[in-house]
Parts: C-alpha cells; structure tokens; sequence
C-alpha cells in the first residue's frame, strides 16, 4: 500500500493505479455489452429497448452505492495520508453497515413500486412487459449490486487494488456466464438478463467480504468488522455523505438524463430506441474507460493532499488527464471508421446497422473531452470540495443537456437528439479547464502564505 502511494515515478504510479480501475471498468463494459448481445439474438427490438430503458434505474441503484463508495474513499484516503488509522477503521465500518441498510430499502421501494418506475423509465405497450421483467430481478438484487460497487472504491482506497479487480472481474465473468445460460440456453429474455446480473453481484460481495475476513485475521489493522468498530459520529458521516452525494448525483442525474433522451428517442419509435441502445453501450468503453482511470488515480490525489505534497498531486492529474485525452482520441478515430461494424455484431435489420453507425459516429466526438472532465471531477471529489463536483454535475445533466437535446431535436429531430451529448461535452471541457486553473491557482496562493 505505501510503495503504491509514494511510487516516486509518476507515471508508473498512475499505470498502478489506474490501469486494475480501468479494466475492473471494462469488466464492468463487457458484461453490460453481454447483456445487450445475448438479448439481441433474441432479434426482438422491443427486448433491447427495454434492456435501453432500465439501464438508468440500474445506475441510480448503484449510484447510491457511490454515497458511501465513492465518499468513504475520498474520506479514507486522505485519513491515510494523515497517519488516521483509527479513523479509517470507524469509516470503513460506517460505510459497510450503511450500504447493507440503504440496499434492502430500495429493494422494499422497487417491489412496491415497479410499475410505476417501469411507467417513468419510458416504456410503452411494446415493451412494458420485458421492462417489469427485467426490473423485478434487478430490485431483488439491490443490496448486493450497492455492496459490491461500493466495496470497490473502498478497497482502492486502501490500497487493495487486485482484490477489487479481481472482484469486479469475479462478478462480470458470472454475469456473462449465466447470461449465455438464462437468455440463451433456457430462453428467459430480459428476466435472464436480469438475474444474471444481480446473481454476479451477489457473487463478486461474497467475494469482498471474504477479502475482509482474510485480512483482518492476517493482522491487517485497517479491515477489522468488529461492531466496535462501528462508532459513526457527526463530523465523520457527514464527510462521507457530503462528499459521497456529489460523487452519486453524477449517476443519478446521468440516470435522470437519459431517461429524458429515451423519452425524447421513443418518440420515433422501438427501432430508435433500439439503435440508440446500442450505440450508446459501445460508447460506454471510452466512457468507463475514462471513468475507471479518473476513479483509481482519485485516492492517489487524496493521499498527497492530505501529505500536502501538492507538487506531486498537480503532477497526477495533468498526467493522468492527458492520458485520459490520448485515450478519447484513440475511440474517436476507432469510431469513425469502424462505427457500423461494431454495430452489426449487436443488430441484423441493414437499416438499424446503418443508423446506430451513424450514431456511433456521433456520439464517439464527445471521447477526447472526458479525460478532462471525469479527471477534474475526481479531483474535486478526492480533495472533498464536493460543491464544485456537483456543479459539474448539474451543468452536464441538467443545465446543458436536457436544454440541448430539446433545442437540437426542435432542429434536427433523431440526428439533433444523439447531436446533444458531444455539444454539452465540448462546453463543460472548457468550463471544467476554468474551474481547475483558478482552484490550482488558489491552492498555489494558499501554500505560498503558509
């Protein structure tokens, strides 16, 4: 854990760091992807816009994950950077204890009111019955996809940067697995596809838990379960809250987001939908790829904040975002020449081919600029400035987005609809770029008085 954090070489820190995040991120892609495939051999387009329709519901159950994922990693580092262990121990717990609680409240929540979340997601007679499937079995499993997700930030932050690889990488492989079993073998549609999920879930938990356990009777005086542990007290969880709502906004008003564009989408049909379903899965690999190196170099910029070695923190991130830049540039070339290849391994309609390349094309223009803003809204998070990571939040989902996708689809219709997303990207670089110079600034000013 110390050689990962004061790794003199910066580069190499970053690789140590942000490379197991990257590719539990992609582990994450490829069973996501799964789902997708094995239900569009089904060739039921109205299957693969409900798989569309419910993925938003699926990112708000794990954003919530994040409140004490993503704030108990922030909070944790930069403890760690303090010589806290006490501390660290105490959050731990808190956090643990506090995704068991809010997991089972949400699976009470969606049992008793799937309908109507099915109703708000977009679904409409074509597809209401594949959505209510698929919702059903992902609300069952709502404990264990928070537990999971959330345990994952929180071994980063310790420096457990295999196991929470591993772990990822446990629950995706399972996924897939009983997806090719459920969907295809036993025929179960979006019901399949669902439990599969929530079953990989629950797997890659067990997995983390057992990881607990192990370290704890290897000595390890970080990871100890012990309800005495457990001594939440007012300034420790409102440090993870505070810092951990920001971090689940950003996938709760993704959520948000999206469903206004597959309502805005549906407007021109299941086939729409469908096309859109699938160009936006194969754009998720720069996009998680992007999110997966922000969130794994995070606890490095935490941990020298909180050693005030700034020079080395400012160090990472300008690494870390150019090579979060090179890497969206590589997508948007990859896009732009192979977009309706990748599509016709998802879709078989030659017309449905060509109008998610299309979109694939679009949609790839948007991957240079999430270097820079996923990297400077980890930033925000890690150094636990969390109003400022909310405002990127708010002007990325709310304030440009839904303003754009209506004024663009008043223009262009479809085209201007998928148009929305590179628009609002390239205006919140810039906006974020500001955002980052006059906090560095600040923090240089700072230093120099102290």
């Amino acid at each position: 854990m110390t050689t990962v954090f004061e790794e003199k070489n910066i580069s190499k820190a970053i690789i140590r760091m942000g490379l197991p995040a990257m590719l539990g991120q992609l582990t994450t892609l490829i069973y996501n992807i799964a789902d997708t495939f094995f239900v569009s051999l089904t060739k039921e387009p109205a299957m693969i816009a409900a798989v569309t329709l419910c993925t938003p519901i699926l990112l708000i159950i794990m954003s919530v994950a994040s409140i004490f994922g993503m704030g108990g990693n922030s909070v944790i580092a930069r403890l760690l950077g303090e010589n806290k262990n006490k501390e660290v121990r105490s959050t731990l717990n808190f956090c643990l204890y506090a995704m068991v609680f809010a997991g089972t409240i949400i699976l009470l929540a969606g049992v008793l009111f799937m309908g109507t979340i099915a109703k708000i997601s977009g679904a409409d007679a074509e597809n209401m019955a594949y959505t209510y499937e698929y919702l059903k079995y992902i609300f069952l499993g709502a404990p264990f996809i928070i537990l999971s997700n959330g345990l994952v930030h929180l071994f980063r932050s310790l420096g457990f940067i295999k196991e929470s690889t591993i772990g990822l990488a446990l629950g995706n492989t399972i996924n897939i697995i009983f997806d090719f079993i459920f969907i295809v073998l036993l025929g179960w549609g979006t019901a399949g596809a669902a439990l599969a999920t929530s079953f990989g879930f629950f797997c890659s938990t067990i997995y983390y838990l057992v990881c607990m356990i192990r370290a704890e009777r290897k000595g390890n005086q970080l990871m100890l379960l012990s309800i005495k542990q457990f001594a939440p007290h007012k300034k420790m969880v409102c440090s993870v809250v505070g810092i951990g709502i920001p971090g689940a906004l950003i996938t709760v008003l993704l959520s948000v987001s999206n469903i206004v564009l597959n309502n805005f989408i549906g407007i021109y049909g299941s086939n729409a939908v469908a096309s859109y379903g699938i160009a936006y899965k194969i754009d998720m690999v720069p996009i998680m790829l992007s999110v997966g190196l922000s969130q794994g170099v995070a606890p490095l910029v935490g941990y020298y904040y909180g050693a005030r070695k700034r020079d080395r923190m400012s160090q990472v991130m300008k690494t870390s975002t150019i090579y979060g830049i090179l890497l969206g540039v590589i997508f948007l070339v990859i896009f732009c020449l192979f977009g309706a290849k990748l599509a016709s391994v998802f879709l078989h309609d030659e017309s449905l081919i060509h109008q998610a390349g299309y979109f694939i094309n679009i949609l790839g223009l948007s991957a240079p600029m999430l270097g820079i803003i996923n990297m400077i809204t980890s930033y925000f998070q890690a150094l636990g400035i969390a109003i400022k990571s909310l405002l990127i939040t708010i002007m990325r989902n709310i304030i440009l987005f839904i303003p754009a996708v209506i004024i663009l689809n008043g223009l262009w219709q479809l085209n201007g609809v998928i148009a929305a997303q590179p628009v609002v990207e390239t205006v919140l670089a810039i906006v974020c770029i500001i955002m980052y110079a006059k906090d560095e600034s600040f923090e240089e000013g700072v230093e120099m008085m102290c």
